[in-house]
């Protein structure tokens, strides 16, 4: 049996944009529509052109794309012509492919925010999607509050959705605007609109308020709709839109739905999946969701012993899709709480096979638990583990010595007159018999502590110019003024690989010091460099 087509509409440029925090530039605009049409996406909707000088300048350059690039906007507005309405006039003026009318379709909101005649908002829709197909677009409207008004008044919904569709709307689009309708009334609901309009005309927009984004649009589908709009890593205002991330693999890999849809996303695409969501959240500046669904760090880790024992006989044990499907990979955790499998999967991973009934692994697996009872976090610091293994075995080149370091935190006034508070941090690093000695002024102590400790070591150098912390996080592990301190630092190489390293000491500086020397032990193992 042939399968049917699903098309997915890509909403990070404009929806996401309305998450708390985000702020995108031109640049990061154009980048991520790039990400996203590497990914297979069809429909990529850039923002809304006219409302603001960065998504006018978007859509007035060439993008060189291969996806829908489409413009979003509202209908006319009421007691004005398709004519003689600026906002409708900068959409049609738009280089876009498609354009994409917001509509009511709720007669609560027809009255109380338009402030107009339900008849006159379906003569909007009507009007406005006319004047967009006479410009030669493709057409999508989106039926804002498409659920709640259909519980209010399902005639009128119905009617706002049937009007887009005979007035030529490629797409009618139902959206879940408040985000609090449930999967079963998504099912039911948008059943009842494949009697009026047919599926393969009809998309989905869930938000996420309760937790259901995802499970509405595949509840949507299900029920008959032909296309999901949702947004990378599931961003949007308030608590963000369906997840593409999550959308996207479930219907690649889940046979209730890869047996009978295809999408625009390859299996080579596909694996690309995990790397694209992190770039997204390196755009944005912060830490990926380690516990994202299929591309999080743990998503496919496990921490068990009896499950590590299962997943070194059959992965599918304990995993519901092989992780390298979505660009990730298998974690065996190792922490006081793993036996000897989780440690010698680990270092089979890494590399570093050894007979099980090796020595050593005893006392490397002793040595794990003596120091996750100072504080020590292995689990959640794959890089200093492999270290802490590597010298245990004896693999470990001796590249450096850090004779001493010292940092300094002063306030003080810049050039502007401003007060300003500035670290400064001198190491000394005693290399090949040869003193080093190198400072570095930072925002703040580890900060700057980063930058002396890399700025020179000499024949080591290339191997470390393309590395970058990401994410630094502390924990205080006790109570009180002798409170002992956790730090994980997590680095990025030139490559994007990522590795986490773990400090602990009752003084803070310590315990970064000694998460920062990890990293970049950790990275002139990995390149190979000799001592």
């Amino acid at each position: 049996m042939a399968r049917e087509r699903l098309y997915l509409f890509d909403t990070t440029l404009r929806d996401g944009a309305q998450t708390n925090g985000v702020d995108f530039t031109l640049d990061d605009k154009v980048a991520i529509a790039h990400l996203l049409d590497g990914l297979g996406v069809d429909y990529i909707e850039g923002g809304y052109p006219g409302a603001n000088p960065t998504d006018t300048d978007l859509f007035a350059k060439e993008r060189g794309l291969n996806t829908t690039f489409t413009a979003f906007g509202m209908t006319r507005r009421p007691g004005r012509s398709a004519s003689n309405d600026p906002g409708l006039a900068a959409l049609l003026d738009a280089r876009a492919d498609a354009i994409c009318f917001v509509a009511k379709s709720w007669d609560y909101h027809v009255k109380v925010a338009l402030e107009t005649s339900n008849e006159e908002n379906l003569a909007s829709i009507r009007d406005s999607v006319t004047a967009a197909k006479a410009k030669g677009r493709e057409v999508l409207v989106d039926c804002e509050h498409f659920f709640d008004g259909y519980k209010a008044n399902p005639d009128y919904a119905l009617a706002c959705a049937r009007t887009a569709y005979e007035s030529g709307a490629r797409w009618v689009v139902l959206c879940d605007t408040n985000g609090g309708t449930l999967p079963h009334e998504i099912e039911t609901i948008v059943g009842e609109v494949v009697k009026v309009i047919p599926g393969d005309h009809v998309g989905i927009h869930a938000h996420n308020d309760t937790e259901q984004a995802v499970a509405n649009s595949l509840a949507a589908v299900r029920a008959g709709a032909r296309q999901i709009q949702g947004t990378l890593n599931g961003i949007g205002e308030r608590c963000g839109n369906a997840n593409l991330v999550s959308i996207i693999p479930t219907l690649k890999l889940k046979r209730e739905f890869a047996d009978r849809f295809d999408i625009n996303v390859s299996d080579a695409q596909l694996k690309a999946l995990a790397g694209a969501s992190r770039k997204l959240d390196d755009m944005l500046n912060r830490a990926p969701n380690r516990h994202a669904p299929y591309v999080g760090d743990s998503a496919f880790a496990t921490k068990a012993g009896i499950h590590a024992s299962a997943l070194l006989k059959e992965p599918a044990t304990y995993e519901h899709v092989p992780p390298e499907t979505v660009g990730n990979r298998r974690r065996v955790l190792v922490s006081d709480q793993g036996g000897r499998s989780n440690l010698l999967s680990e270092l089979e991973r890494i590399g570093m096979a050894v007979d099980k009934n090796d020595p050593r692994v005893a006392r490397l697996l002793d040595e794990v638990k003596e120091r996750e009872a100072l504080g020590y976090a292995y689990e959640g610091a794959d890089a200093s583990f492999e270290l802490l293994a590597r010298r245990i075995l004896g693999t470990v080149p001796d590249y450096f010595d850090v004779e001493q370091f010292d940092v300094n935190v002063e306030q003080r006034y810049n050039a502007l007159g401003k007060r300003v508070t500035v670290a400064m941090a001198v190491v000394k690093v005693k290399l090949d018999g040869e003193t080093l000695i190198s400072a570095g002024e930072g925002n703040g102590p580890v900060n700057a502590l980063d930058v002396a400790l890399r700025k020179d070591l000499g024949k080591y150098q290339k191997h470390i110019d393309g590395l970058k912390l990401t994410d630094y996080r502390v924990r205080i592990l006790n109570a009180g003024t002798e409170a002992v301190t956790r730090v994980l630092i997590e680095s990025e190489d030139e490559a994007g690989e990522r590795w986490v390293t773990v400090g602990v000491s009752p003084n803070i500086i310590d315990a970064s010091f000694q998460a920062l020397m990890d990293s970049i032990v950790y990275k002139l193992v990995r390149s190979g460099a000799k001592a």
